[in-house]
């Protein structure tokens, strides 16, 4: 069978990269080893039948406001695409039984700010009056190749619009850790702890370089345009992007694992699947996939490129993940009260040395004592997920060590996640219940997912790292994944990379896919 191109894997950034070439007329094949498409974006009944649950991905904000949904956000939606709105975002709760949130409500959130701090009131106002004018600019570098004529392009408008002053001010942001970032801007260590618990959903404690700019953004975008997810569960995006993908001729073909990328005269010209089956691809060959098992796995090794295998085994993943999924008879009852009840997302992140602690016992290959939490309550916003009155709690337990020689705390012995994970996941509810009493009793299932479950989920999560590689300067810009092929090319002719651990990184806003797709249609 011969195509134009031969899409490597069903996530969301292989998927927009198939929609858009397939919409410029190409004969394109989308390939996944597993029975159902969506990579890190899926929706299982994980617990009890008619409770569905996001396995990975809940926050589709991203996805929302990216590129590619405005393109062909008629025709998505036309494909079933749809999206709830949470008004109340997210909020961090502290040790004293209280929480400070963010809602698309300016007066509400500025008014428990302004209970903490009036100067931290008027600082806020002031940062999200500025990020209206410089959004256009930060997003448009983001959403552009890099380098690029078109990320040259953005700062030259900027500096025309802005001034040199602003660009200054944009490097230190891009530079800055969250700590140095929001001290220069803030008084009270809640608010600053409140938004520097963004760092950590990528790999960003508050004390590295770097770090800033999560934060900065998340917290800004989610009060001038609140936060979505998707009716019914994450997977509406996939099942609309696959569903658009067939209507404008391109194939998904499913549970084929692919068993090499074929190479000829230095060129990819196809993939071996698993069953035998050649699929040949006449101009491109698109890996969504993490580079490692691209480069590790399926390409085989060559002298002429081994500086580059070399950097690609430097290539360092970024912290790993558990999941802990649950079935619900109510919401928790949140002690620093009700109203906790409506956000999206709630962090169990309350103060700053914790941030850091939890972070450096994870890289010295400990189980942390106190891990962060970001509690998804998804059924608070959409309904449609749960049997009526029920809910289902979405729990993220960040930072984690992919494999780890002991536990900071003294109390786990066993030392691999197979035999530790119900431990650690009973650890992590117990901190919930110290903010949240009485949850245990309101559980009708769970589904635990360690970082080893993660990974044999997506192999693409590898460690459990569901960014794809760390985000740390010397991974990120034109350095991700390697210095000298932030543009999707490879040293094999015709073989593109996309997906997380590609330029601009994690995250649902299927940015990589889109441009690569753009490049190679040109248009």
């Amino acid at each position: 069978m011969s195509y134009d191109a031969v899409v490597v894997g069903a996530g969301h950034n292989g998927l927009a990269a198939a929609v858009h070439l397939a919409a410029k007329g190409w004969k394109v094949a989308v390939v996944e080893a597993k029975a159902e498409a969506g990579g890190a974006v899926k929706t299982r009944e994980l617990t009890v039948a008619g409770f569905r649950h996001d396995v990975a991905a809940m926050n589709l904000s991203m996805f929302a406001g990216s590129a590619f949904f405005a393109e062909y956000k008629d025709a998505l939606t036309a494909h079933g695409l749809a999206f709830v709105p949470a008004a109340d975002c997210f909020a961090t709760v502290f040790r004293d039984d209280t929480f400070l949130g963010v809602s698309s409500d300016l007066e509400k959130t500025s008014a428990g700010i302004a209970a903490l701090s009036s100067a931290d009131a008027v600082a806020w106002r002031a940062m999200l009056a500025e990020f209206g004018s410089d959004a256009p600019h930060i997003f448009g570098l983001l959403g552009a190749p890099m380098p690029s004529l078109a990320a040259a392009k953005v700062v030259w408008k900027a500096w025309r619009q802005k001034g040199t002053g602003w660009l200054y001010d944009t490097l230190r942001l891009l530079f800055a850790s969250p700590r140095d970032f929001l001290d220069a801007r803030f008084k009270h260590v809640k608010l600053k702890t409140m938004m520097a618990a963004w760092g950590l959903h990528l790999d960003f404690p508050p004390d590295v370089a770097g770090g800033a700019l999560f934060p900065y953004l998340e917290s800004m975008a989610s009060q001038a345009f609140g936060m979505v997810i998707g009716k019914g569960g994450a997977d509406t995006i996939i099942t609309a992007m696959t569903s658009l993908l067939t209507a404008k001729g391109g194939e998904l073909i499913l549970n084929a694992p692919v068993e090499s990328i074929r190479v000829s005269g230095g060129r990819a010209t196809g993939v071996a699947l698993a069953d035998g089956r050649i699929l040949e691809a006449q101009k491109a060959v698109i890996a969504n996939i993490h580079l490692k098992i691209l480069f590790g796995r399926l390409v085989a090794a060559d002298e002429a490129r081994a500086d580059f295998d070399r950097k690609v085994g430097q290539f360092r993943a970024g912290p790993g993940t558990m999941m802990i999924h649950l079935a619900l008879e109510d919401l928790p009852d949140w002690r620093a009260g009700e109203a906790l009840k409506r956000f999206a997302y709630v962090h169990v992140a309350p103060d700053l040395e914790m941030m850091s602690r939890v972070y450096a016992e994870a890289a010295a290959g400990l189980l942390p004592t106190e891990p962060v939490l970001v509690v998804g309550q998804p059924t608070a916003i959409d309904p449609t997920r749960a049997p009526e009155g029920k809910h289902v709690l979405w729990v993220q337990v960040r930072v984690l060590p992919a494999e780890f020689h002991g536990d900071a705390a003294g109390e786990i012995t066993a030392r691999n996640w197979d035999d530790a994970k119900e431990a650690y996941a009973e650890r992590a509810l117990d901190i919930i219940e110290r903010y949240a009493p009485g949850l245990r009793s309101k559980v009708l299932g769970r589904a635990i997912f360690s970082p080893t479950d993660l990974e044999r989920e997506n192999p693409n999560l590898i460690g459990g790292d569901n960014l794809s590689g760390s985000h740390h300067l010397d991974q990120n810009f034109i350095f991700r994944p390697v210095a000298g092929y932030s543009r999707y090319a490879t040293p094999v002719k015709s073989l593109y990379m996309c997906g997380a651990s590609t330029w601009p990184g994690a995250g649902t806003g299927a940015g990589s896919g889109f441009m690569l797709a753009k490049m190679l249609s040109r248009r």
